[in-house]
């Protein structure tokens, strides 16, 4: 156990000289009704391709829709959405990208000159960025908001969950042998935090089979049941190994996807 640096703000440890961490203020013109995380104690699982599928089917519910992007070394959401403004900002702060449906969407790839150039920060200046777009973006009124989250439980999960008023949480994974201990590690990270697990999503669960239509489980068998079972997650989905959602997201026509896999969840959130 490393020594204490008396800085609680970057510090997930439960103690008796724990200071409580002060929420961040919402933008006075912003609104959000709820917030939901989307992590992974592992990286390339696919969970930014969630978070975007979510917000799509959020928004064809007809709810009032938003995406804050908080993998600031990882930014992917611009591409995704097909967004190539950069930031403004008016009197009432930052201004959301807006996205052909209507989705608002703040990323660090809207403040770079170029967004293939990378972010080399140090993780104080990393999670002060994702502070501010909750404190100085200008959302409006959002029915639903999801954060998509940097793989792992480091500095900014740690700081979402103790600085943002997050509803739930959804944990992305795949069909793996690790499967197991990564699941576990996002869901003890919350329960440090008091947030509930609301959904397990498995990505890249099956391949279907375009001739015969037989889903063929080519990463392994799914896990996914079990797992929500072991740690009382109340809702599960499965999203398929798909050539098409992948283009989808690399054309950044991630809106007219056509595919119904969230759609349950979406509507229980």
């Amino acid at each position: 156990m490393s020594e204490c640096t008396h800085d609680c703000s970057s510090c997930g440890q439960d103690c008796k000289d724990r200071k409580t961490t002060q929420k961040a203020q919402l933008n006075k013109f912003s609104k959000i009704k709820k917030t939901y995380a989307i992590m992974s104690a592992k990286g390339g699982v696919g969970k930014s391709m969630v978070t975007a599928q979510l917000a799509v089917l959020n928004r064809r519910e007809g709810r009032s829709t938003a995406v804050l992007d908080a993998d600031v070394t990882g930014a992917s959401m611009t591409k995704y959405f097909g967004i190539k403004q950069k930031a403004v900002g008016d009197g009432r702060g930052i201004v959301p990208a807006e996205t052909a449906t209507g989705i608002r969407i703040v990323s660090m790839n809207m403040f770079l000159q170029d967004e293939e150039s990378p972010i080399v920060w140090r993780s104080s200046l990393a999670t002060g960025a994702v502070t501010q777009f909750w404190t100085d973006v200008c959302w409006g009124d959002v029915d639903t908001m999801f954060i998509d989250m940097p793989p792992g439980t480091g500095d900014i999960p740690l700081t979402v969950y103790q600085s943002l008023p997050i509803d739930g949480i959804i944990i992305v994974a795949t069909p793996q042998e690790l499967v197991e201990m990564i699941v576990s590690k996002g869901v003890k990270m919350a329960k440090m935090m008091n947030i509930p697990i609301v959904a397990a999503v498995e990505n890249m669960s099956y391949y279907k089979c375009g001739k015969c239509g037989e889903e063929l489980p080519i990463f392994g068998e799914s896990k996914i049941e079990k797992i929500a079972e072991k740690f009382d997650i109340p809702l599960t989905a499965k999203i398929p190994v798909s050539p098409i959602l992948t283009s989808a997201c690399d054309s950044g026509a991630i809106e007219y996807f056509d595919g119904d896999w969230l759609g349950e969840l979406v509507k229980k959130l």
